[in-house]
């Protein structure tokens, strides 16, 4: 069976509304119906928090749904992505900062190239974020 109709089921074996429901994991009524229609699966936090509502194990709640376990897979590459661009822009950032403050104290032209490529920097971090946001949204 797939996650939309186990999620239904489960819903309405609960005497639940999607509105009641949506407040309860605190999600629009919007995409409890989303979820419903297959037009959109939930996260994992929104599965582990349906899985204690309905006391069912995640594993019941999961088992044999293709996509589902393909969503998560890719929402845990996703988090290991994020993690590993935001641990960078940290590290380039602490590593701008002190090239800077060195730069202010050496002067001249060192300062001026030190002033210019931490602009550079900064914009490669933004271009770096905004192509992870856009890959993750396909």
């Amino acid at each position: 069976m797939e996650i939309e109709k186990k999620l239904k089921d489960a819903r309405v074996n609960a005497g639940l509304t999607q509105e009641q429901l949506a407040e309860k994991i605190m999600v629009s009524r919007q995409t409890i119906s989303n979820w419903e229609n297959g037009k959109s699966l939930p996260d994992i936090v929104s599965i582990i928090k349906l899985s204690d509502l309905y006391q069912i194990s995640l594993d019941d709640l999961l088992k044999g749904d293709k996509k589902m376990r393909e969503k998560i897979e890719k929402d845990v590459k996703d988090a290991r992505d994020n993690k590993r661009l935001i641990l960078t822009t940290v590290i380039l950032l602490f590593v701008a900062v002190i090239i800077y403050l060195v730069s202010t104290f050496v002067g001249g032209a060192f300062y001026d190239f030190c002033a210019e490529a931490i602009q550079w920097i900064i914009l490669g971090i933004g271009i770096a974020f905004a192509v992870t946001y856009m890959s993750q949204k396909d």
